[in-house]
C-alpha cells in the first residue's frame, strides 16, 4: 500500500494528550510531516522527538490552558492545528456503583477540557484565518458503552460540541472535526479490565483492535487544507462496528 505524505512545513500542532498512545502517533506523523509540534500533557513523553516541545498542562485546567495558548504563541506566533486527544478512561463499572468524584473526574477531563481547549484556541486560529480542530471522540460516545457511562456521556458530549463549535466557525476558515475510534491498541486500554477489552475486539466485524497509526493517518488528512468542505463531521474508525 502506497503511503500518503503531507506537507506541513511552516505549521504549528498543539497535541493534547501527546505523551502517549494516539497522541504521541499524532505528533509523530506530524513532525514527520514537517510540522512544529507542541504537546501539551500531565507527563513528558519518554520517548521525545527532537524537534517536539513539551509543555506540563492539565487540560480541564482553565488558566494552565490560557498559559499555555499564550507561550505557544508567543514562541511560534500561531496555532493552525489543534489535535486534542487528552482523555481519562476512568472506572470500569456500573453505574448504580460508580463513584461519583470518578464520574465527574471523567467528564471534567474529556469533556470540559475539550470545552476549554477549544474555547482558548479557536479565536487565535479566526484571527489568524486559517486553523484545523480534530477532537477525538470515541464510539462510546455514539453507543453507550456499558460499564463506561461517565467515559460514553463525555465523548458524546465531545461529539456534540464539536458539531455546535462546527457551525459557529463554518464562515471562517477554521474547520472542526472529530474521530471516534472504537477500541484502539494503546495504553489506555490498561485502565480498564481485560475482559471488558476483549468484549471491545469481539464487537468489531474485523475482529482486532485499531492500531494508533491508523486513527493518526485520518487525523492527517482532517488538518490538511483538503479537508476544505468538512466540518462538524465525525469519522468513525471502528473497523466494520459503528451503525450510523
Amino acid at each position: 500500500m502506497q503511503e500518503v505524505t503531507y506537507d506541513f512545513s511552516n505549521r504549528i500542532a498543539v497535541v493534547t494528550g501527546g505523551a502517549n498512545g494516539i497522541g504521541s502517533q499524532i505528533a509523530s506523523q506530524y513532525l514527520d510531516a514537517g510540522a512544529k509540534v507542541v504537546i501539551w500533557d500531565l507527563h513528558p513523553p519518554k520517548n521525545k522527538r527532537k524537534n517536539a516541545i513539551f509543555k506540563e498542562v492539565d487540560v480541564s485546567d482553565l488558566s494552565q490552558v490560557e498559559n499555555a495558548t499564550k507561550d505557544t504563541i508567543n514562541n511560534w506566533g500561531k496555532i493552525d492545528f489543534l489535535s486534542h486527544n487528552a482523555g481519562y478512561a476512568g472506572p470500569t463499572e456500573n453505574t448504580i456503583n460508580y463513584d461519583t468524584e470518578a464520574w465527574i473526574k471523567t467528564v471534567q477531563v474529556n469533556l470540559i477540557g475539550t470545552y476549554i481547549v477549544a474555547k482558548t484556541v479557536a479565536p487565535c486560529m479566526v484571527s489568524e484565518g486559517y486553523g484545523r480542530i480534530i477532537n477525538m471522540a470515541s464510539l462510546a460516545g455514539k453507543e453507550g458503552t456499558p460499564y463506561a457511562s461517565a467515559y460514553s456521556a463525555a465523548k458524546a458530549g465531545v461529539i456534540g460540541f464539536t458539531k455546535s463549535l462546527a457551525k459557529e466557525l463554518a464562515e471562517t476558515n477554521v474547520r472542526v472535526n472529530c474521530v471516534a475510534p472504537a477500541a484502539v491498541k494503546t495504553n489506555i486500554l490498561d485502565q480498564m479490565e481485560p475482559d471488558f477489552v476483549e468484549t471491545m475486539i469481539a464487537k468489531s466485524p474485523m475482529k482486532r483492535l485499531g492500531y494508533a497509526r491508523e486513527v493518526a493517518d485520518i487525523v492527517m488528512w482532517l488538518s490538511s487544507s483538503a479537508c476544505s468542505f468538512n466540518t462538524g463531521a465525525v469519522f468513525d474508525m471502528s473497523g466494520g462496528r459503528a451503525t450510523y
